[in-house]
């Protein structure tokens, strides 16, 4: 999942106002499992209720141009994630499938962590391998941080310059001044939504935020996904959250979003792209 460009560099107000709606309005459309796209009824009867101005979404009874753009993109949203993130998203069965079939296919030599579960539950974290697995085929042979274990920093001319506040899962081509980095998040015995998950999302935020200052004071680019999986936790329990990490990518603060089996054709391309930033980093 890629931002639509017509939604970037929308001023803090406008995901102020997407965040109020979607608090007060809820993210299930009632009787479904689909993401709900608020009505501009809906809306108005919000900012009533809470003795809000509703003058910049509505005037005489008609959209302004910033009312008309808050209803295309809760129906972008809307129909992003129900179309295109929902039938992607695996459960633990699919995901342990996909991992063996990788592993007989590609005979990795990248990392094949398990996962922090314990008994029964102890086995490899299947969608962790699966990206080590895919990264590792479409590189080449050029080095990649699969497991690290520091944090990522940038310098200038050998000098520390910016550190990352917390850790990530993984980095090309190493923790110091990478052009790519990820945090990955796979949930597959979570039987309840709780704060653990929420804050995986929260934690790519400050990420988010940390690179963006990154890219404009050292004019780095560098480019920040987030990868999910488990059907269970982000669609039955969590499309709060999937709304979340939407509105994160429109905020310019993730490069691309990828669930489940969507990283088995993205991947490679995005692979390619790193090496192709690579190479000209290089010559400069």
């Amino acid at each position: 999942m890629r931002a639509k460009s017509k939604f970037l560099n929308q001023p803090l107000e406008f995901w102020a106002n997407v965040r109020l709606i979607s608090q007060k309005v809820g993210y299930t459309e009632k009787g479904t499992s689909k993401v709900k796209i608020p009505s501009m009824d809906e809306i108005q009867q919000i900012y009533i209720n809470l003795c809000y101005s509703s003058n910049k979404l509505i005037e005489n009874d008609i959209c302004t141009s910033f009312g008309k753009l808050l209803a295309e993109y809760f129906q972008h949203r809307a129909n992003f994630l129900n179309e295109n993130v929902a039938p992607h998203l695996m459960d633990k069965k699919e995901a342990r499938e996909l991992f063996y079939k990788l592993k007989k296919e590609l005979r990795p030599s990248c990392p094949l962590p398990m996962n922090k579960q314990s008994g029964s539950k102890k086995t490899p974290a299947f969608f962790t391998g699966i990206i080590n697995m895919l990264i590792e085929a479409s590189l080449g042979g050029y080095d990649c941080e699969y497991d690290p274990r520091e944090l990522v920093s940038f310098t200038d001319e050998d000098f520390p310059v910016r550190s990352l506040s917390r850790r990530v899962d993984g980095a090309f081509p190493s923790m110091v001044n990478p052009i790519a980095i990820w945090e990955i998040k796979e949930y597959y015995y979570t039987t309840t939504f709780g704060s653990r998950v929420a804050d995986s999302v929260y934690e790519t935020l400050l990420d988010g935020y940390e690179l963006n200052e990154i890219r404009r004071s050292l004019k780095r680019r560098v480019n920040h996904y987030f990868m999910v999986d488990d059907y269970n936790t982000w669609w039955t329990m969590g499309k709060s959250y999937l709304c979340r990490i939407c509105d994160m990518l429109h905020m310019g603060l993730l490069t691309e979003a990828l669930f489940g089996t969507e990283v088995v054709e993205r991947i490679p391309q995005l692979v390619k792209e790193w090496l192709i930033q690579l190479g000209q980093t290089e010559c400069n």
